[in-house]
């Protein structure tokens, strides 16, 4: 059987693949992807992310470009990378932690947190979806961060003054 097609089929075929091509290339991915533990370097503090329970991903960019994922070995580190990002307000930006409990990953903004864990940059803050006496919303994690913070380069600045 011999198939033949005209200029005109040929032109809406090549038409065609360009539309789903370009289509494709150009939406963002969403989610948060599964982690290479150990492989992968937190983009702030620069140190492998190896905790299956208290890491962080972000995914974002600026309005006109296409969306980045990047590695944190602790909300702390997230938060204080996303905060100097001219992009952080922008509502394709996704925040994604793990599940103290369960290491499964959910979003940051609605998860809740439970202070006084043993975390990888002593930020000491759990994810979880369950909530109790004991959690803090989002916002309230991020002041938590900055105090924790601001109490960190205290005692840095006690322990050398020269800095």
């Amino acid at each position: 059987m011999n198939i033949t097609l005209n200029r005109l089929q040929w032109v809406f075929i090549v038409a065609g693949l360009q539309l789903l091509l370009f289509s494709c290339a150009e939406k963002d991915e969403t989610g948060p992807v599964e982690v290479r533990w150990d492989r992968v370097i937190c983009e702030r503090c620069k140190m492998a992310v190896s905790d299956h329970y208290y890491s962080a991903q972000v995914r974002g960019a600026p309005k006109e470009k296409r969306t980045k994922l990047y590695f944190f070995d602790d909300l702390g580190c997230a938060v204080l990378w996303l905060d100097k990002q001219d992009w952080k307000g922008n509502p394709r930006t996704e925040i994604w932690v793990n599940d103290f409990k369960t290491g499964d990953w959910i979003d940051a903004e609605e998860a809740l947190y439970e202070l006084g864990k043993i975390t990888p940059m002593d930020f000491g803050l759990g994810a979880t979806l369950e909530s109790d006496q004991k959690t803090i919303d989002y916002k309230a994690s991020v002041d938590r961060i900055y105090k924790v913070r601001h109490r960190k380069m205290k005692e840095m600045k006690h322990k050398h003054p020269s800095m």
